[in-house]
């Protein structure tokens, strides 16, 4: 059990490199041991293929992998899809024993991977992390089960809990430690979303910097219900480099919307209602979109509108020390992490 416990461990660090990256696939981690020794690692690759299965067979070689235990953070896939399906390709490379963390719950998989191995007779142990590897994929089963992204709210504060000095004006309360951790924040998301009161003071470029993460930059998705970004903003300036969203509403004018499609910006439409977007319409949205982790960064007004309609799962807050306070979002109320 020592083994497995560490093992495992193994996998979920590969799995937690791969957040950002791959959806709407979860991140899975995967090892393939031998003789004791781990001789293939695997994670599920940048736009979620190949997966991580399959990339730790090929790690570990043709003979290594015959008669290897192999440790993965979630159920072997067992549809065919873009490729076909892991625990196929587990039972064609003769492994004789798999440990995974969790039954997938997508219903194309849902406990048929396991049984598929089973069937050829490799012995399955299930559970194994498992409160550990929920915790890596809480966006994808988010999505499955609520059609929506995880949401995390992240808030930074002075010490008088203020986030700005005061609306629309740009506020600095936090230092350099706190704006790293920012930036490995978003790192692990798949879109960062801010309103349109933070585009307008800020003028921000929401892209990951100083973290050793620069080239891990998630989707940029601002909520502009006119269409009004201004062509010479950094999000727009940027547009080439780092994918960027843009929420119109209804009546956003078509020279406006055509304006930044033709700088390679994606123009969603929302419903709105009383002049606001429909947060349910928005969100279900990005839900289909295929974003499993959402980072919002917005101010006060979106904060206030996400919490009050229940769509935030997690709260971070910083200050100037840099030290994050997290708090879990639901109906019961919020409780410290």
């Amino acid at each position: 059990m020592p083994d497995d416990i560490e093992n495992m461990n193994a996998a979920l660090a590969l799995a937690r490199d791969g957040l950002g990256q791959v959806a709407p696939n979860p991140a899975v981690g995967c090892v393939v041991v031998r003789d004791g020794r781990i001789v293939g690692r695997g994670v599920t690759q940048k736009n979620g293929r190949p997966h991580a299965e399959t990339v730790a067979l090929a790690d570990a070689g043709t003979d290594a992998a015959r008669q290897s235990e192999v440790f993965v953070t979630l159920e072997p896939c067992a549809h065919h899809g873009k490729t076909r399906p892991c625990a196929g390709a587990l039972i064609a490379a003769g492994v004789r024993r798999v440990v995974s963390a969790l039954e997938d719950p997508d219903p194309r998989v849902a406990g048929q991977g396991h049984q598929m191995l089973r069937d050829a007779g490799i012995k399955v142990d299930i559970g194994i992390g498992a409160e550990a590897a929920r915790a890596v994929n809480i966006g994808y089963f988010t999505r499955l089960a609520k059609g929506r992204p995880f949401v995390q709210l992240k808030l930074a504060v002075s010490a008088d809990w203020k986030i700005a000095a005061e609306p629309g004006r740009r506020t600095a309360v936090t230092g350099t430690q706190a704006q790293w951790a920012t930036h490995k924040l978003r790192a692990h998301a798949d879109a960062i979303l801010v309103g349109a009161g933070t585009w307008k003071a800020d003028d921000p470029v929401l892209t990951c910097r100083g973290s050793g993460s620069e080239d891990r930059s998630p989707i940029r998705i601002v909520l502009d219900a006119r269409a009004e970004l201004p062509i010479n903003c950094k999000l727009v300036q940027t547009a080439g480099d780092v994918p960027l969203w843009v929420v119109v509403g209804e009546t956003a004018p078509a020279q406006n919307r055509r304006a930044l499609k033709t700088r390679g910006i994606r123009i969603l439409q929302s419903a709105t209602k009383n002049g606001r977007f429909d947060l349910d319409d928005l969100f279900g949205l990005f839900g289909r979109d295929g974003l499993t982790r959402l980072l919002v960064e917005g101010g006060g007004q979106v904060a206030q509108s996400l919490i009050e309609a229940g769509l935030v799962d997690e709260l971070n807050i910083r200050g100037k020390g840099g030290a994050g306070v997290r708090f879990s979002v639901a109906p019961g109320g919020i409780v410290r992490l």
